[in-house]
């Protein structure tokens, strides 16, 4: 017992890796936010960026409780409909004004700027994150 804390500590110490004690990436969500539409009754958008864990996944929907339903989309003034946004291992995937976005319509018209959404990410695996995004109006900044 006593030589294989001894070796493990040694190991540690040389900076051998061991088994089971590096760590591995995850796939997560950040800075999320959402701009309401300019008119009333137009669709808002969503933006966040997705980190992609050990293995590649597909981010195949997006949703919220104060949209009736949600698209995924890519492009600006000429956006197409998208089904799935590929999310490779270790990658880091951007949803940006201009680029890929969500598209979240029949909005709750209650939601005001300042207010903090929760967006459900759900991907090929089964994995299901929940990201939170901050309203700002239709002329404010994107956040920085």
């Amino acid at each position: 017992m006593r030589r294989a804390v001894f070796l493990g500590l040694c190991a540690l110490a040389l900076g051998v890796p061991l088994g089971g004690c590096s760590e591995k990436a995850e796939l997560f969500a950040e800075e999320g936010w959402v701009r309401l539409a300019a008119v009333p009754g137009r669709p808002a958008a969503a933006y966040f960026i997705v980190h992609g864990g050990p293995r590649p996944v597909d981010l195949i929907s997006v949703s919220s409780d104060v949209a009736i339903t949600s698209e995924m989309h890519e492009g600006g003034m000429a956006m197409k409909k998208v089904d799935r946004v590929p999310i490779p291992a270790g990658a880091t995937v951007p949803f940006t004004p201009g680029g890929r976005h969500v598209m979240l319509y029949d909005m709750n018209p209650g939601v005001k700027p300042g207010r903090i959404l929760s967006l459900l990410l759900t991907f090929s695996d089964g994995t299901r994150l929940r990201q939170g995004a901050r309203v700002i109006a239709a002329g404010d900044p994107a956040p920085q």
